[in-house]
């Protein structure tokens, strides 16, 4: 007989029982239900709503349970369901009838709810630290590279030259932002739905405050319909995760390319590249191509949430059973990249000659000589034309702007006078985009300082999360 069997007077169909069962995937929650579990008896006997006694007993008979799980000893059925029913009838098969008292005052609606904040709440922080692992380790490379030049592009063509140490800092604050909507999403995971009952609440005096206190929310979800029916949090993740994954491979994109014989800008460590079963000469950037192809991955979860959630009416359905995969691999799948990353990226060769000699060969430096005429009197427009005609020149004769003699650039106009080419140097066009936020090393400098500091706060705020989470005990 089922935990909740009885009103039928059959049971459900073998095919029912395997179709609607959630316990393969549910039971990553397992640790997450006992300790909400444990919660809400202290609750329970704190209001007087069952006897101290047996209010202990059903502690310890969880914490065995609890045991018994963590060390495989505990075998959970697809006949019970989920990992909710299974907790609960191991627990009665431990104490005998009394741990039917556990459910007292709440629902599976609000259990599960409850449990999937507890686990993205904990997910959320790990993912928070294995960002600020992947900052730091752009960071490192940034601080080593701070004189590397290397070609900047707009539609994948030569533009203008950048610091690497620039072009490294973009996805530092891009990880940034993705932090930080991390970082505000847990206030939203972080109040507790128990309490809610099924929809409306309970009939029973409890304190819903005290359940949240234990377990380390801020508050309580404030609407019990709202409670057992919202999924917002998962929905906040996974949209959150995908902006991740897209930042992530972009990244990877320019590493698969740098990393080719027609770029030779960068060489990833063996350690981080595959070979080829049949080619012995490959050495191939698999980890970043898995990286940017998982990426869909953590797309594809979060439109399905997305699609499932959008005709459903209050309060809680069955179709929410599909709440939790999705987000599983979404954790799995960003945890394991991130983890990757970091040591991916420090570990990389960065090829300085080749990208100095790249730069060296374009016309990447074409804007400011424009500029240089601007600064000579010349309106910008005329020097675009008279800069373009020098390239084209240029092309012709299969030279760049720095092969050029004094008299060729002032047969064009004799507003260029000597001091050209050192203008032209791509040092020299580097560091003349001295502006806030430009590439001049001073520039990246203050980047650096200004990522340090962000830095720090990020620290500190996963070190203040992880203190207010309540210990296993």
């Amino acid at each position: 007989m089922k935990l909740w069997g009885g009103r039928f007077t059959k049971p459900t169909n073998q095919l029912v029982d395997e179709y609607t069962a959630s316990i393969y995937f549910d039971k990553k929650l397992a640790d997450y239900d006992i300790q909400g579990s444990l919660a809400h008896v202290e609750m329970l006997k704190s209001c007087g709503i069952i006897p101290a006694q047996d209010a202990n007993t059903i502690a310890e008979g969880l914490k065995k349970v609890a045991e018994k799980i963590a060390n495989g000893e505990a075998e959970l059925s697809e006949e019970h369901e989920d990992i909710h029913m299974n907790v609960e009838k191991l627990l009665i098969e431990e104490v005998g009838p009394v741990g039917g008292k556990l459910h007292t005052g709440r629902s599976r609606n609000d259990q599960v709810a409850l449990d999937m904040r507890l686990y993205l709440r904990d997910a959320l922080i790990e993912i928070s630290q294995l960002l600020v692992d992947v900052q730091e380790s752009l960071q490192k490379q940034a601080t080593e590279n701070l004189e590397t030049v290397l070609p900047g592009y707009t539609h994948l063509q030569r533009a203008q030259p950048v610091l690497f140490a620039h072009h490294m800092m973009a996805y530092v604050f891009m990880l940034q932002r993705d932090l930080e909507r991390l970082m505000d999403s847990l206030k939203r995971v972080n109040k507790s739905p128990l309490g809610a009952g099924a929809l409306a609440g309970t009939t029973f005096p409890i304190d819903r405050q005290f359940v949240a206190d234990q377990l380390g929310f801020d508050g309580i979800c404030e609407n019990s319909l709202d409670a057992v029916s919202d999924r917002d949090f998962v929905v906040e993740f996974l949209s959150n995760s995908s902006m991740i994954s897209m930042h992530l491979s972009r990244l990877c994109e320019e590493l698969v390319q740098w990393s080719s014989a027609e770029f030779n800008f960068i060489e990833l460590d063996d350690a981080f590249s595959t070979g080829s079963s049949m080619m012995p000469q490959k050495k191939n950037p698999d980890v970043a191509e898995l990286v940017r192809g998982k990426t869909g991955r953590v797309y594809g979860h979060l439109i399905g949430m997305l699609t499932t959630l959008k005709g459903l009416p209050l309060a809680y359905n069955k179709d929410m059973q599909e709440d939790k995969e999705g987000m599983f691999d979404t954790v799995d799948t960003l945890k394991g990249a991130l983890a990757l990353f970091a040591p991916m990226i420090e570990t990389m060769t960065v090829k300085k000659e080749n990208m100095y000699e790249a730069v060296s060969n374009d016309f990447s430096n074409a804007t400011d000589l424009a500029d240089y005429l601007v600064g000579k009197g010349m309106p910008f427009r005329e020097s675009h034309a008279v800069v373009g005609q020098i390239v084209l020149h240029c092309i012709q004769n299969d030279k760049y702007l720095l092969n050029l003699s004094l008299q060729e650039f002032q047969s064009f106009s004799e507003l260029i006078e000597a001091d050209i080419l050192d203008v032209l140097t791509p040092e020299a066009v580097v560091n003349a985009r001295n502006v806030a936020g430009g590439t001049a090393k001073n520039r990246v400098e203050e980047q650096l300082e200004i990522a340090q500091s962000y830095l720090a706060d990020s620290k500190a705020w996963i070190e203040q999360q992880k203190n207010k989470q309540p210990s296993a005990e």
